[in-house]
């Protein structure tokens, strides 16, 4: 038996003698009322934050953060929401330490900036919080990814990154047609993090336009901006990777084998700030070590290739450059077509939307009005609802901590082939085995 006929036969197996005890227990605690807590309040923690107090079934119970002026903003949003004020900590960088020692939390919302995320996440673990969902990442170095992932086993909890994308109306649909095979067999996928972040790196403590990048206050330059100058890889991998890993039925059938990285020079943001501050500027003398385009390959088990790009230091309109190729067909969202052998004209893409009206996935067509209004195109509603529903419920979470090791650690590894000049490198395997006898579920359970 080859590798591939190998992995099908023991997902098929795995997915036949599977049981799932805790799927009894739906109809009794899916309406029980959780306490949860936010870490984290600035601009991404205030979305999560809307989100949990419009829910009936959580109590927000306690929010952290060290800036004065997002805790006002906060506060604002709960007063608007008429739920009971939470307790605040703040005043130091590890008041979030006493936070998470609350008696009776299920579930936290980390929100913090990027180096914050594993600490925050092992700590809530080892605090007993059986529910993590954190923001991308999961952390800086391989070794956080391999730590997270041992810290949710010995704790046997979730840990739950909340990649949005994912939950895109046009992914879905994509995710419904490869399910249904109008792709034919999955050869090839492309996606990344297109999007031109310079003014975010160099804004002003009021969050204008600006050339600075350590002022304190209303800006995420206070700490996004340093990694572009201490790092050199895919800083941001999983709106691109998520996607197109539920695709190819990543850690549940098939996994990444092999990972290269390449980084073109770093032009992009030495010119933003001559161009907007002047050649005699301070930061004009920063040397920036973010390659301006960095582009990764990923080689897969079952024997698909990935390719993904980050840039966001170039002018440019923003894109995730998601493509899916199959031996029936393909979706590229850059054109907003679909082109399947057979149906479409011969040579001409068709209209994507005309795809996905027909395949519009059942989660879309369930809780489509509920989203209406949250971020991202109501995306980040339906990320949070699947975190706080699998906390309800005492399931595992459709996006799990293999998940998030496997999507997050794409930084350190693309760092370390770019560092070892350009080498392709094993891509370790976070689930010790058992992506061989897993079986897909991500999206196929229309609850959430």
């Amino acid at each position: 038996m080859n590798r591939r006929s190998f992995v099908k036969a023991g997902a098929l197996t795995a997915a036949a003698l599977a049981v799932m005890p805790e799927e009894s227990a739906f109809a009794s605690i899916a309406n029980e009322k959780i306490k949860v807590a936010v870490i984290g309040v600035g601009l991404r923690g205030q979305n999560h934050l809307n989100l949990l107090l419009n829910r009936s079934d959580v109590d927000v119970v306690a929010i952290c953060d060290i800036d004065a002026g997002m805790l006002e903003r906060s506060k604002a949003i709960i007063t608007k929401s008429g739920k009971p004020m939470p307790k605040i900590y703040t005043g130091d960088e590890n008041e979030w330490k006493k936070m998470i020692q609350m008696k009776g939390l299920k579930a936290i919302v980390i929100a913090t900036p990027w180096e914050w995320h594993k600490p925050m996440i092992i700590g809530s673990l080892e605090a007993g919080i059986k529910y993590v969902g954190s923001e991308v990442a999961i952390g800086i170095t391989l070794q956080d990814h391999w730590d997270v992932v041992h810290a949710a086993e010995k704790h046997e909890a979730q840990v739950m990154m909340l990649e949005n994308v994912c939950y895109r109306r046009d992914v879905l649909a994509v995710l419904n047609m490869v399910r249904q095979n109008v792709f034919g067999e999955i050869i090839h996928l492309q996606g990344g993090y297109q999007h031109d972040l310079r003014n975010i790196k160099f804004n002003d403590s009021k969050g204008g336009k600006g050339v600075e990048f350590n002022e304190k206050g209303f800006s995420e330059a206070q700490w996004r901006t340093n990694h572009s100058i201490h790092r050199n890889g895919d800083l941001y991998p999983t709106h691109g990777v998520g996607p197109v890993a539920q695709c190819i039925d990543i850690n549940r059938g098939n996994r990444f084998v092999k990972i290269n990285s390449f980084a073109t020079k770093a032009r992009g943001l030495h010119k933003y700030i001559v161009d907007n501050g002047g050649e005699n500027h301070p930061n004009a003398k920063v040397k920036f070590r973010l390659g301006d385009i960095v582009t990764t390959t990923i080689d897969c088990a079952n024997g698909e290739t990935i390719i993904l790009q980050h840039d966001t230091n170039s002018p440019r309109p923003y894109s995730l450059g998601f493509r899916v190729q199959g031996t029936q067909g393909i979706w590229m969202d850059l054109n907003k077509g679909v082109h399947i052998e057979g149906i479409s004209k011969p040579h001409q893409w068709d209209k994507a939307e005309d795809w996905f009206a027909k395949y519009d996935h059942p989660l879309w067509k369930k809780y489509g009005k509920d989203a209406q209004g949250a971020g991202h195109g109501g995306m980040d509603f339906f990320v949070l609802h699947a975190f706080i529903e699998a906390a309800k419920r005492g399931t595992t979470t459709p996006l799990d901590v293999y998940d998030a090791a496997a999507w997050s650690a794409i930084t350190p590894l693309s760092e370390q082939s770019i560092e070892l000049g350009n080498e392709t490198i094993e891509f370790p395997d976070f689930t010790g085995g058992k992506w061989m006898t897993r079986k897909p579920i991500f999206a196929l359970n229309d609850d959430y």
